[in-house]
């Protein structure tokens, strides 16, 4: 039997195509005998692309409004947001792996085209969302380091199509290298700016514990929602199922079943330190803004400006801002390889990478340039916010295809994900979208 009648004969729709990131499929080789820790050491690096869009600026917008409002309450949505996304991105791991495709192009191959077409225009908004709050925070980073025009920095935030082309060149390992590098300043820096806020450490542990005014207080809920957004991201999960696919594992089901195994704790570490990092931002602003009254921190050049005289040190607003500019420049790089993944697995359009990412990157520049025009620089943080909401309304759009293809026997067959890991899976696609529910409720009843 060929491969196309197996794909036939495995309930799908479609023949499996040429893969998206066709240039950089396999190309990274793993050690297929040795230790374990070598043979890990070569599957770590997708899973920290992953994690970048948990940290992204429209995170930060969300978690320093949360933060500066309610204190460390909302530690507890960064937490329990995180470990739905360590479940969903290990059914990705298991998706791309197993059936050699990712989440669009299993979409695509497994559903009639008045079912793919809106899931694909859904995935475009995420992205084009994502877009939105990445290059609004290149830009203010660009604006707070150098004084440079939002609208300028706006536009230059078009060169990471041409940086991801020139470490490309070089190998995908240099593009995991570049993002890892960039992680490690801004972990760096939060760890400056807390040590200076010195936060009170049993707040800390007590805003983990979920509190009831997450679903009675709307105004929490809106920014529990945003939080949500901003970590459970619909374009990672077409991300990760594209990018896991690098790897050079083999077909073999043992092959198989150890790339899904080292995938996953890749994934898992990564999305680890994004909490962390995640976390320090709320903290950050618990610390530092609630504690002095300034409850209403919505703008990130705002919360730049505050820093220095609460912890009265010159030094605080440069860490910020050069965070905020690196966790801005990975953000769009991989909000960049997001959009390829989308377009290439629903449309099968392809064309030369320099021209598909540029097009990609247009389509958020273009929205951004004239979000920044009309509305001034002094509405960027309230539409870095809903931005993240936005992502949120499309979260199940993206969710919910993920469990049932990876819960279908007949797609995935002796790699079907476990129903423990289907069940609990469900539950957070019934969470999200209750919580959605509640939230438009909310806004219509005013």
């Amino acid at each position: 039997m060929d491969a196309r009648s197996s794909d036939f004969a495995r309930g799908w729709r479609n023949e499996r195509g040429e893969p998206t990131l066709g240039e950089m499929f396999g190309t990274v080789r793993t050690a297929g005998r040795g230790s374990f820790g070598r043979k890990l050491l070569a599957f770590l690096g997708p899973g920290y692309l992953v994690a970048v869009g948990y940290m992204d600026p429209g995170n930060w917008a969300t978690s320093l409004a949360g933060g500066s409002k309610f204190g460390y309450a909302l530690l507890s949505v960064a937490l329990l947001s995180n470990l739905m996304a360590v479940v969903l991105q290990s059914l990705c791991t298991r998706l791309g792996v197993a059936t050699g495709r990712d989440l669009a192009q299993a979409c695509r191959d497994s559903t009639p085209r008045w079912v793919s077409i809106p899931l694909w225009l859904s995935a475009e908004i995420a992205i084009t969302a994502t877009d939105l709050a990445e290059v609004i925070g290149t830009a203010i980073g660009l604006n707070l380091l150098f004084g440079m025009p939002l609208a300028i920095g706006v536009c230059i935030t078009a060169l990471d199509t041409f940086l991801i082309l020139a470490l490309q060149a070089f190998g995908f390992r240099w593009i995991e290298a570049f993002v890892v590098a960039l992680l490690g300043v801004i972990a760096a820096c939060f760890a400056v700016q807390i040590a200076l806020a010195d936060p009170d450490w049993g707040g800390v542990i007590r805003g983990f514990v979920p509190s009831g005014q997450l679903v009675t207080n709307p105004e929490m809920l809106y920014l529990a929602l945003g939080i949500l957004g901003a970590t459970v991201m619909p374009h990672n999960l077409y991300l990760h199922s594209g990018l896991v696919q690098t790897r050079g594992y083999g077909n073999s089901l043992e092959e198989k079943r150890e790339a899904i195994t080292l995938s996953t704790i890749d994934s898992t570490i990564a999305l680890c330190l994004a909490l962390v990092i995640n976390a320090s931002i709320l903290i950050l602003a618990a610390a530092t803004f609630h504690k002095a009254g300034h409850v209403d921190i919505a703008e990130l050049d705002q919360a730049h400006s505050f820093l220095s005289p609460l912890l009265g040190s010159a030094i605080a607003p440069s860490l910020f801002a050069i965070a905020l500019l690196c966790c801005g420049l990975n953000s769009t790089i991989t909000a960049t390889l997001s959009g390829q993944i989308v377009m290439e697995g629903f449309l099968n359009w392809r064309i030369a990478p320099w021209q598909r990412r540029l097009i990609t990157r247009m389509i958020a520049i273009l929205p951004a340039v004239i979000v920044t025009v009309w509305a001034g620089e002094k509405a960027t943080g309230h539409l870095l916010i809903l931005s993240q909401v936005v992502l949120s309304l499309q979260l199940p759009f993206a969710v919910v295809p993920l469990v049932l293809l990876t819960a279908s026997r007949v797609k995935m067959g002796s790699f079907v994900a476990p129903r423990w890991l289907t069940a609990i899976a469900t539950l957070i696609a019934v969470a999200i979208i209750g919580l959605n529910a509640k939230l438009v409720f909310d806004y219509v009843m005013g």
